[in-house]
């Protein structure tokens, strides 16, 4: 899919949304058809931004009212010191919705944009309708002991998760050298360089082609806004008992919502044989996996992903 218009013309009408004294980016496209079919939310993966949906968008609205938010922290939205997790961004998205829809919605969710889907179904189901979660990062449905269960979706949570068996005091001083601004502020200018922002797309994406300079632009634009380095200290830390309890294994049992779950089998970032556990813990979920897709399923083959939603949602009786 080519075309010379710029991404950030090709993702709907942009807004700025002032949430909790934070400038906030969303976006969003009406229905092309007339009716009452359900609105949606496209909830970003990390790092990424509204611009990662410029291939969905259209084709999604052609039947639905479409709206995408950049994540505090991410995108465009403002770069802060703020208590970041799965729970906060879900209190970002339920007062979105509150503000600017008012009626139940279909979540999408990519990788840790799935987590805080999940996240906002388990706290407030009486705005969620469906869930559509694209390789969702959460290994608490491995059996394994908790201390081994890393959180896959946030890489630079590994090295801490991995150190899950040591003593509280020990964790927190692992945390606090890792990131001092004499070790972490070098780090990250880094791991916003090209070079490393090519190495991570060539993870997340199993089609070489599809890693193009607009895609390496809307991933590595943001890291260069005042404060992105102060938003991603604060994302790092290790999971709270609140966040523990969100997790899959213990929220998707209460959720009684159809569930569609796509996954990449050439993924490279969250292992694709996680994807048949989570039918374990909830009927309602559809997984679809998709052969030649890696991480980033709906940019390397939009139009298949956009086509599977579309028929799921119109299966289920829940396009409106």
């Amino acid at each position: 899919m080519t075309t010379s218009l710029h991404w950030q013309y090709r993702v709907g009408n942009q807004r700025d949304w002032v949430w909790r004294g934070w400038q906030t980016r969303y976006t969003y496209l009406r229905a092309a058809e007339a009716g009452s079919a359900s609105p949606m939310i496209l909830l970003h993966g990390f790092g990424a931004s509204i611009g990662h949906w410029r291939h969905n968008l259209a084709d999604l609205a052609q039947h639905h009212t479409v709206y995408a938010l950049d994540l505090l922290g991410f995108g465009a939205s403002e770069k802060t010191a703020a208590p970041y997790n799965s729970l906060f961004w879900a209190e970002q998205v339920y007062d979105f919705w509150k503000m600017f829809i008012r009626q139940p919605v279909v979540l999408v969710g990519h990788s840790v944009g799935s987590l805080v889907c999940l996240t906002v179904a388990a706290r407030y189901p009486e705005m969620v309708k469906g869930l559509v979660m694209f390789n969702l990062p959460d290994s608490s449905v491995l059996e394994a002991p908790a201390w081994l269960q890393t959180p896959v979706a946030i890489p630079f949570r590994w090295s801490l998760a991995a150190l899950g068996y040591v003593s509280r005091p020990l964790l927190e001083l692992a945390k606090a050298i890792f990131t001092s601004p004499l070790i972490f502020y070098p780090l990250f200018r880094i791991i916003r360089s090209a070079t490393v922002i090519r190495l991570l797309a060539k993870q997340a994406y199993a089609t070489p082609t599809a890693i193009t300079d607009e895609v390496l632009e809307i991933f590595s634009s943001p890291a260069y806004d005042r404060g992105a380095v102060r938003a991603l200290r604060a994302m790092i830390h290790p999971k709270t008992k609140a966040e523990i309890d969100c997790t899959a294994k213990n929220v998707l049992p209460r959720i009684n919502v159809p569930i569609l779950l796509l996954w990449g089998q050439k993924d490279g970032m969250v292992p694709p044989r996680l994807g048949p556990l989570f039918l374990r813990y909830n009927p309602n979920i559809t997984l679809v996996e998709i052969e030649n897709a890696g991480h980033c399923l709906h940019d390397e083959c939009p139009e298949q992903v956009n086509q599977i939603i579309l028929d799921w949602l119109k299966s289920r009786e829940i396009e409106r």
